[in-house]
């Protein structure tokens, strides 16, 4: 089973515009509201995928009420847990004329000691029976510095293989309870190491404790870094449309793969896909299931040489 996390789980809003102009006023064209934050978008593909994620987290208040009601609508088995506050909005705000997204994220409710404490006996609970934990996004006010790296120790400890999602500073303090996969975008794992270079970068956080490194380049797809081996992955062709859930497809091909124990090089070519088919779509969290089924025959991993 995999379980997935979102300790700042959020209402997801996304407006399509035709254009997006600074200091002007903009017709909305459509607007998708559902349960999001980058863990529920995971635990969507993976229902897409064939498998039955749990997701978990923290939600707080009326929205996070809205928020599962959502998952209950998407059959998503919901182990929230909830405490004091609101939970946050994320606004994506699409640009139809050059596919870009504008994305404005909340911050969150403030989470006490002991409701993290709770929280965290809590999710030390769902771990019987779970081969996969996937955590995702960012972590809301008043959580430790180190929340995910103590929720990586308690899952490795039962035997479970982890999966990280995030950036900065929650990210380098995970590195030291050694999760089995990152993955960082290109402006994630430049900001965590300061190198530009892509491979370079890679090699520093697994020198400072990830097992395996996927960074994503957008468009020109993956590299990755693992005990392995070394390979890059890239798609056949650019397509236009919303990219804000192609790295939560990526994550979700990535933990799907480890949970199937599926060689690398076939996990990138699934992980690229999922990217590339996620990007049509208007909300996170979708797929299109042609272009996924299209991209897993074109993808081009090719193996490299490790960085020194």
């Amino acid at each position: 089973m995999i379980l997935t996390v979102t300790l700042n789980a959020a209402l997801d809003v996304t407006w399509d515009v035709e254009s997006l102009r600074p200091r002007a006023s903009h017709r909305v064209d459509a607007v998708h509201e559902r349960a999001g934050g980058k863990g529920i978008n995971v635990a969507r593909v993976l229902t897409f995928l064939g498998h039955t994620p749990v997701a978990t987290g923290l939600v707080a208040g009326a929205t996070g009420r809205v928020i599962r009601d959502g998952l209950r609508t998407a059959q998503i088995p919901d182990a929230f847990l909830e405490v004091a506050g609101d939970s946050r909005r994320t606004l994506a705000v699409v640009s139809r004329d050059d596919g870009d997204a504008t994305i404005f994220n909340g911050r969150g409710p403030h989470v006490d000691r002991d409701a993290w404490e709770l929280f965290s006996r809590h999710f030390a609970g769902l771990l019987d029976g779970v081969g996969v934990v996937v955590l995702s996004g960012s972590t809301p006010p008043g959580l430790p510095p180190d929340a995910y790296a103590q929720l990586i120790r308690t899952a490795s400890a039962a035997g479970a293989f982890t999966v990280l999602d995030t950036s900065g500073p929650a990210l380098l303090h995970a590195l030291s309870a050694r999760p089995d996969v990152i993955k960082p975008n290109a402006a994630e794992i430049t900001a965590a190491t300061g190198c530009e270079d892509v491979a370079e970068a890679a090699a520093v956080l697994r020198a400072r404790g990830a097992r395996t490194v996927v960074a994503s380049a957008g468009p020109e797809g993956l590299y990755a870094i693992t005990p392995e081996g070394t390979w890059r992955a890239a798609p056949p062709e650019r397509l236009s449309g919303n990219p804000t859930g192609a790295g939560d497809a990526c994550v979700a091909a990535v933990a799907a793969g480890l949970a199937d124990r599926s060689a690398w090089p076939h996990i990138l070519r699934a992980a690229v896909a999922l990217s590339a088919a996620a990007v049509p779509c208007p909300v996170a969290g979708d797929v299109d299931a042609a272009v996924y089924r299209r991209f897993l025959t074109e993808v081009l991993v090719e193996p490299l040489d490790a960085p020194c």
